[in-house]
């Protein structure tokens, strides 16, 4: 089986006043709805160091700058779409 698709979403102080959390919640409500907790890994980083342009998202080492809940969804679903 392959492995899962990593996601991981800055918690530094300047995603979470940019409404990081906005975007967690939207992929775990997507990982529960479609059923991806076999697919997707869904974790929590420290600073990315690219804090002007958070909320930051990097989905298998590919990185992703201010990411709203729906850009986060559509960029998460095109990777589980890509792996199948």
């Amino acid at each position: 089986m392959d492995s899962k698709i990593e996601v991981t979403i800055c918690l530094g102080s300047s995603c979470f006043s940019r409404k990081n959390r906005d975007v967690v919640t939207a992929l775990q409500d997507l990982i529960v709805t479609k059923n991806l907790g076999n697919l997707v890994n869904l974790k929590g980083g420290h600073c990315f160091g690219k804090c002007s342009m958070g909320p930051i998202m990097i989905v298998d080492e590919q990185c992703f700058t201010e990411i709203t809940p729906m850009k986060a969804v559509a960029i998460v679903e095109s990777f589980v779409l890509n792996k199948s």
